[in-house]
């Protein structure tokens, strides 16, 4: 990292089975930017963890099967440093977003306007074919339901953001599953945090979705979200 910035970024990925695509996203994030990158190995049986060694990340190993289980281990891990980051980055392993953005996506937070920014696909340029029917549709109904219940406005939950640390220690994260993103930006409403959206490319992933691809994912994700934001409602 550029010892000049003033702004400390770490970026955390988790990944299960995504070793096709690991190293694309890594050789894309912007070295300029960030201090470290932190790809959590969500008990992925192929090479993701050697991809990702070899890719120049930190390697971390959470057996608990989740998507939120594998960000809280990245979580934990950031939590121990002596030099906290200023922001933490979250973007998928599949290489679905384009990881060259994240400079953009940090850019309300370095400016002290913001204190979560949200990549979303609603906004921005999709591939055909990138977001599923039941992707599209279940966003929509669960951010019109966080602008119902809570009074926010949001266009996707897309898991491609960036927050102040500072504020993800407020926000108290503790989904370990499908419902990680919609309770990140239901608790920064409730907590009335400073929210805002950047249009971001979203392309076809490499290899098959493990959630939006499998009939039992997409239910069991679809049901997670809606009972929380009927939790904190």
């Amino acid at each position: 990292m550029n010892q000049s910035q003033a702004f400390v970024v770490d970026v955390v990925i988790p990944a299960f089975n995504e070793e096709n695509a690991i190293g694309n996203v890594l050789r894309e994030i912007p070295d300029s930017l960030v201090r470290e990158v932190i790809v959590v190995d969500n008990n992925s049986s192929d090479r993701t963890q050697e991809e990702a060694r070899k890719g120049g990340a930190t390697v971390l190993e959470q057996p608990i099967q989740g998507y939120g289980a594998a960000c809280q281990k990245g979580l934990e891990y950031i939590a121990a440093k002596e030099e906290k980051p200023d922001i933490v980055v979250f973007i998928d392993a599949d290489y679905s977003d384009y990881p060259e953005e994240m400079i953009d996506l940090v850019k309300p937070i370095q400016a002290e306007e913001m204190d979560m920014v949200i990549g979303s696909r609603a906004l921005g340029d999709r591939q055909s074919g990138s977001m599923t029917p039941q992707q599209v549709f279940g966003n929509w109904l669960a951010t019109s339901m966080l602008r119902w219940i809570y009074g926010y406005t949001f266009t996707d939950l897309g898991p491609f953001r960036a927050i102040r640390y500072d504020a993800l220690l407020k926000i108290d994260m503790q989904d370990m599953n499908y419902g990680w993103t919609v309770e990140m930006q239901i608790k920064a409403a409730k907590l009335k945090m400073r929210c805002t959206e950047i249009p971001v490319k979203y392309r076809v992933r490499i290899g098959k979705s493990k959630v939006s691809g499998t009939l039992k994912g997409t239910v069991m994700a679809g049901y997670k979200i809606i009972a929380t934001l009927l939790r904190y409602a």
